[in-house]
């Protein structure tokens, strides 16, 4: 028992340690990178590629109101395994963190799979199929001045080691099925837009943090060895 209570403090100190210092790698927010085609688009802040890819060569990318801003990477023509990518460096990082904020129209698609990579090429799901709401009523909608936290999505990616401290790591919302946000069935002219695009993770210790954690490691077992 007393071990697995050390355990688990020791686990709590190197987590709050580390993830005190989480930086943003790349931030979406399409106020400057407007959207008018598949990209690729740079982020707002930080470093990587937002890019589209749709099957259909009749999909029109626009940027309609964001949520709580003006801008939105949007399209429409969606089909099973059509996606929006956001690439970026983990380089001296782990722990990868994807924030976003989904809306789909009434006939836009419903249903997502969030996807990794480190080569662009080979996809490997994360989690389960997640549903997007539709930017209609009963519903806020999306518009220039309010944010609604119920479109926003928070993955901790951190259990993926994969992605921790590569050159180029690629994460995609996949559309997974051909139901439409309001239960029917996908239409040509419904759309999917994202906004608020964040990736962030944690700088690997320097050896003066490592060496503290492990200080306090240390003092941490000695106090329950004098108990």
């Amino acid at each position: 028992m007393k071990n697995t209570i050390l355990s688990v403090a020791v686990a709590t100190l190197v987590m709050s340690a580390t993830a005190a210092n989480a930086v943003e790698i790349a931030n979406w927010t399409f106020e400057v990178s407007v959207p008018t085609s598949a990209g690729p688009f740079s982020p707002e802040s930080g470093a990587g590629a937002a890019t589209g890819f749709h099957t259909s060569t009749a999909t029109v990318y626009s940027n309609p109101s964001g949520n709580g801003s003006t801008e939105s990477f949007s399209s429409n023509n969606w089909g099973v395994g059509d996606y929006y990518q956001f690439q970026v460096s983990t380089i001296g990082l782990f722990g990868v963190r994807f924030q976003f904020d989904q809306a789909s129209s009434n006939t836009g698609p419903r249903d997502f799979q969030i996807q990794y990579s480190t080569n662009g090429t080979t996809f490997t799901d994360f989690g389960s199929v997640y549903t997007v709401l539709a930017n209609a009523s009963p519903n806020n909608t999306w518009n220039p001045t309010t944010s609604d936290p119920a479109y926003s999505f928070d993955v901790d990616m951190s259990s993926v080691t994969a992605l921790d401290n590569q050159a180029n790591i690629y994460l995609r919302l996949t559309d997974a099925s051909t139901v439409s946000a309001n239960g029917g069935t996908v239409a040509s002219a419904g759309t999917d837009r994202v906004d608020n695009v964040i990736v962030s993770a944690n700088p690997v210790p320097e050896p003066a943090s490592m060496l503290a954690i492990v200080t306090g490691i240390g003092a941490l077992a000695a106090r329950r060895r004098r108990r």
